[in-house]
């Protein structure tokens, strides 16, 4: 198993789904883990449960939407290990699901803000210190929305396709630093998304029987495999973990 021991990460959107079992495995392969979200319950109990077996973590409530709140994760990761080695940004939110003509202007905008300016606020925060290390690994948790337009979506699809871009951008700038950035598109996964998307009725995703979604303990899998030299080929590029091929070199079949 990769071993991480000494390394800091801090995981956006570490209440449940993804960044939970994402938390639980870069934990267990030995790295301290900052758990970051909205509300503090849910990371606390995160937080009890990988220290009650034998893991380093610690929770921080905060809206990563907001820059100097999300400044308040880096710290913690900092002072864990005296450094910040991984930063994977997967808050993000579907809600509200509905038509662009009929959606409510404020709602719009939080959505989109989360989903995109949490993913600039991270690296803000993360680039300078990790470009002071010499290293340093950013994964931002992309979509297949942001490569093809769905119906009530909009807010999501438009801030996922921003965050690819921004993926990009951001490798250009850092390449020969020995920082890593790198997408990650897990494809359709059972999680609490997902349930809401069901529950929507709307475009093809909500059709979806509940077999053909992945677990998230295969997309914190694909986190930790990331972190590893075997994915530097794939650096400043998106990853599809609906490919089988990326399935079989992280080892999920």
């Amino acid at each position: 198993m990769t071993d991480l021991s000494g390394k800091s990460a801090v995981i956006t959107g570490a209440s449940r789904g993804i960044g939970a079992a994402t938390a639980r495995i870069l934990a267990e392969a030995g790295a301290s883990v900052v758990l970051a979200a909205r509300s503090s319950g849910q990371i606390e109990e995160m937080t009890a449960e990988i220290t009650s077996s034998g893991g380093k973590a610690t929770a921080v409530a905060c809206d990563v939407s907001d820059f100097s709140a999300f400044g308040k994760a880096i710290a913690a990761a900092q002072e864990m290990t005296g450094s910040l080695d991984i930063l994977v940004n997967n808050a993000g939110v579907i809600d509200p699901i509905g038509h662009l003509a009929d959606s409510n202007p404020e709602e719009w905008s939080r959505a989109a803000t989360i989903n995109y300016l949490s993913v600039y606020n991270g690296m803000r925060h993360a680039l300078p210190i990790m470009k002071a290390q010499g290293a340093g690994t950013v994964i931002n948790v992309s979509s297949g929305a942001a490569h093809g337009p769905l119906e009530g979506w909009s807010h999501y699809c438009s801030a996922k396709a921003a965050d690819a871009m921004l993926t990009r951008c951001a490798h250009l700038e850092m390449q020969g630093t020995g920082v890593t950035i790198m997408g990650l598109s897990p494809g359709t996964v059972a999680t609490y998304m997902q349930e809401a998307i069901s529950g929507s009725g709307m475009n093809p995703v909500s059709k979806l029987d509940w077999s053909a979604h992945i677990p998230p303990e295969w997309v914190g899998r694909t986190v930790l495999w990331m972190c590893t030299p075997d994915a530097s080929e794939f650096v400043g590029e998106e990853i599809k973990l609906r490919e089988e091929d990326i399935r079989r070199r992280v080892g999920l079949i």
